[in-house]
């Protein structure tokens, strides 16, 4: 592994231990056994390495959702791909946390856009099927926002003094959110 290599997985071993409100380049440069000057000469700013951290992390997160479980049936897939989101967060709260202020700060990321483009197609292979309820941009909208509202459990669970959300929690957001977008079918067909 080469010392870019070194420094990235080490920005992101802070990001998913300490979160982005603890991230320094004195940390990065400890974990990576390096100078701050070897830093800046790879990334040129700690905002560079960070930058390159959230890149690398969508791009994990974008891998991740691209080897999803694959089947005939469009809403297993996009069962199990928000299964996947949920699991990432779940997995890394503190870079989910900090992948997601990303995007709120308006960061140009393409690979959440390619991330949003793929639940975009998935929700299209339902509605191709004719079992699509919405239109796909609102059924769209209804997973992201499912599937943030549910890893965001997971963010917050110090917060709220409890514990991460069971699966019979997580079940019931997705359940619910499927319900809304899907026509009725016979039973068992929609899950």
């Amino acid at each position: 592994m080469d010392t870019r290599d070194i420094l990235l997985n080490a920005a992101l071993k802070v990001l998913e231990e300490e979160g982005e409100a603890q991230f320094s380049t004195r940390k990065v440069c400890a974990i990576a056994n390096v100078t701050a000057p070897t830093l800046y000469h790879h990334y040129g700013s700690a905002d560079g390495l960070l930058s390159a951290a959230m890149a690398e992390a969508f791009g994990q997160f974008l891998e991740s959702k691209k080897s999803v479980v694959q089947s005939a049936d469009p809403v297993v897939v996009l069962r199990e791909g928000w299964n996947d989101y949920v699991r990432f967060a779940a997995a890394r709260p503190r870079l989910y946390a900090a992948m997601m202020s990303r995007v709120l700060d308006g960061a140009d990321i393409p690979a959440a856009e390619q991330a949003f483009a793929l639940l975009i197609a998935r929700i299209g292979a339902i509605a191709a099927k004719g079992r699509l309820r919405p239109t796909v941009a609102a059924a769209a909208d209804l997973m992201w926002a499912s599937a943030n509202a549910a890893s965001l459990l997971h963010v917050t669970a110090r917060l709220r003094k409890g514990a991460p959300p069971t699966s019979v929690v997580l079940e019931q957001i997705r359940e619910d959110a499927l319900r809304s977008i899907l026509k009725p079918t016979t039973k068992g067909r929609s899950r």
